[in-house]
């Protein structure tokens, strides 16, 4: 079990490698919520998360035969990233096991990092299976995301670093995937200031942790549904377990939905990019799983590697929410100028026209008539209900899809 001892070394170890990332107070998110948020700004150390910490310290500890051996890890993107960043700064070689459906930008960067992979299983818990086989016959050391004391010692660095930053810390909301992260962060804090809540964050779809405190036991996951990929773990492990039990005050759960607003806003209000297992901390805040009036309360943004297509559709879902961004049925004479008509409306009101579709092969259609849907940009919902009163006055049938 890794002790507070270890964790002041590797703040010193870490120091020269790794970003004293930011903690920095929002506004918005104060104002939304009537507490005093603080962000922790991992998303920006190097590699893009906070998994560096861990896996520097974990191999700065190896002997030299060790060393020359290499290292295996198996990871969603992040602790990936770290392995084989950390390896490359001390000559080591790496092999990364991934599951085949990470995200391939997490997998370019793996590689540009110097490190072999290897994509294997569905679930990181496949991944790490097949690393640990491939680490037992190649006689190489296997650094595990999270089930490791160095490395867990390596992630509780955070938690001094927001001790010094903000020693009137009241509480600090984790994301949990396996529980390395809020293992090492619980045990600093509640060194430094034994009275600190410390609240864990788990996907919905993805709740091990979760659930195992709530039995007292380590409960494996049948299954694990999830946009947050960077903490879809199906089963905690033995060292992260017991620290969770001896110092994490309580852990909620944030679905999806909730996982991509938190990410969205962090986009609109703070112009911080964050990957959905790096927004779920700030998720449980904004969707008021945490309550603390007046607290100041610190969510950790543990990683910002997000892939670009899920960014593009959650930004999309994030602008029709508000109402930024919105799809229109309308049924409407098959003749010539007919949607000019529609497009001049739009236009003379400030909307950008961004797709347009037709349908007339449906029943749903009457016949000499076309239904065509666009997709539009407002100003918000006041443009909206404009809009809809020129459509009235044009006697057009239309539907707000979104």
């Amino acid at each position: 079990m890794p002790s507070f001892k270890d964790i002041k070394e590797a703040y010193d170890v870490l120091k020269p490698v790794v970003k004293r990332t930011s903690l920095e107070k929002s506004k918005t998110f104060s104002k939304l919520t009537k507490t005093n948020v603080y962000l922790k700004l991992e998303n920006l150390q190097t590699t893009g998360s906070f998994k560096i910490r861990g896996a520097y310290n974990k191999i700065y500890h190896l002997s030299k035969k060790e060393r020359e051996r290499g290292v295996v890890c198996a990871s969603a993107g992040n602790h990936a990233q770290g392995v084989a960043h950390a390896s490359k700064l001390m000559g080591v070689k790496s092999t990364v096991f991934m599951p085949v459906y990470t995200p391939p930008t997490k997998i370019i960067a793996t590689k540009a990092y110097g490190a072999e992979v290897v994509l294997e299983g569905i679930t990181y818990d496949d991944a790490a299976a097949a690393a640990n086989k491939y680490a037992e016959e190649k006689k190489m050391t296997f650094v595990h995301a999270f089930n490791d004391h160095q490395v867990i010692a390596g992630q509780g660095t955070i938690g001094i670093e927001i001790f010094e930053s903000l020693p009137d810390v009241d509480a600090v909301i984790v994301p949990i995937g396996g529980g390395g992260l809020i293992s090492g962060i619980a045990l600093a804090l509640k060194t430094l200031k034994p009275k600190v809540k410390v609240i864990g964050a788990e996907a919905e779809g993805a709740q091990s942790m979760k659930k195992s405190l709530e039995e007292n036991k380590i409960v494996p996951l049948k299954s694990i549904n999830t946009i947050a990929d960077g903490i879809a773990v199906k089963t905690p492990k033995e060292i992260t377990f017991e620290l969770a039990k001896k110092y994490v005050d309580e852990v909620v759960t944030v679905n999806d939905e909730e996982i991509a607003n938190a990410l969205y806003m962090l986009l609109q209000r703070t112009k911080l990019v964050v990957e959905p297992a790096g927004a779920v901390a700030l998720a449980a805040i904004l969707s008021k799983k945490v309550i603390l009036p007046g607290k100041n309360v610190v969510a950790i943004l543990s990683g910002g590697n997000v892939n670009l297509s899920l960014l593009t559709q959650i930004i999309e879902r994030g602008m029709m929410r508000n109402k930024l961004l919105v799809k229109i049925s309308i049924t409407a004479l098959d003749k010539p100028k007919a949607l000019r008509d529609i497009l001049n409306i739009l236009a003379n009101l400030g909307s950008n026209v961004q797709a347009i579709s037709h349908d007339r092969c449906t029943t749903a259609v009457p016949v000499g008539y076309v239904k065509i849907i666009i997709t539009f940009q407002t100003l918000g919902k006041e443009q909206i209900e404009i809009i809809k009163k020129e459509l009235d006055k044009k006697n057009l049938k239309y539907q707000i899809l979104s």
